[in-house]
């Protein structure tokens, strides 16, 4: 199966860089989220990137005009009728991503495959709501999700073989290099990154090093393009809390808890690049 015109639910940094390769892809592509205000935020951060492609010759002015051609902008789930995919770009919330499978399960044509790019979240139990389990599947995308090659995609319990072709050859036809995995806490990708990034946290709470000597460490050290503490500012320090909280809950190992500091950064709202201020700052 081609998936010839797809939905991407959540017009974040995630959800709108997966509309972008998608749409340079040569496919049509629904930008949807729960606000027009988030959709508008979403095509003007494609249109940022694309405008700077342009400027460097790396595109042309009518490539630009024809990408953003393919996505259209959409503010209600029913959207997602006539697609062949939809992709699930949402908050790493469970009952939330539960609630939009319900309603694509609903909304999507019978042939409709419907993907999570959740980060940690188990596919399987999202399927569970579903009335077509074999037909779910995880498609976990990097950050900056344009620039980066990897895609994890994650067999739910049901899973077709069928799918699971699908969206590899989807994957490959999005420049992307598909990586199979089975379906646990954090996956591969933050299953290994996370207790890295917690570790270093707990280096910094424990006064080991401070935050630039622990990513100098690591980048000089280990030749890491970025620091660990940096790499969490970037992701967001609730996100690095929330896989931390699933890893822990999913294994019931000590091994996993969040460091203290990670949990109070987030009650204190430092979140990181997002928020401006995370083990460093930054300019909003």
């Amino acid at each position: 199966m081609e998936a010839k015109k797809i939905i991407v639910v959540g017009a974040g940094q995630m959800g709108s860089g997966i509309a972008q390769v998608a749409a340079q892809a040569g496919v049509t592509v629904v930008l949807n989220d729960v606000k027009q205000e988030f959709v508008d935020r979403g095509l003007q951060h494609i249109r940022k990137i694309l405008e700077k492609d342009v400027s460097k010759g790396k595109k042309t002015e009518e490539e630009k005009t024809a990408i953003l051609a393919r996505i259209a902008p959409s503010v209600s789930l029913e959207d997602a009728a006539g697609c062949d995919l939809a992709i699930e770009a949402a908050t790493e919330d469970f009952p939330i991503k539960q609630e939009i499978f319900r309603t694509l399960d609903r909304v999507c044509p019978p042939h409709a495959i419907i993907a999570s790019n959740t980060s940690s979240l188990p596919i399987t139990e999202l399927a569970s709501v579903t009335k077509r389990p074999a037909r779910v599947i995880g498609m976990h995308f990097m950050n900056p999700v344009p620039v980066m090659k990897l895609v994890e995609i994650i067999r739910g319990l049901e899973t077709s073989d069928e799918v699971y072709k699908a969206v590899e050859e989807l994957a490959v036809k999005l420049g992307k290099v598909p990586v199979e995995v089975n379906d646990a806490p954090g996956f591969v990708s933050n299953r290994v990154l996370l207790p890295m990034i917690n570790e270093a946290i707990f280096c910094v709470y424990e006064g080991v090093g401070k935050p630039e000597a622990v990513d100098t460490v690591m980048k000089l050290g280990m030749n890491h393009p970025m620091g660990p503490l940096a790499l969490a500012d970037l992701i967001g320090l609730d996100t690095c809390l929330h896989i931390m909280n699933v890893l822990y809950e999913g294994f019931k190992d000590s091994k996993y808890r969040p460091c203290p500091l990670l949990k109070q950064y987030v009650s204190a709202g430092r979140l990181g690049v997002k928020s401006g201020q995370g083990f460093y700052t930054y300019k909003q």
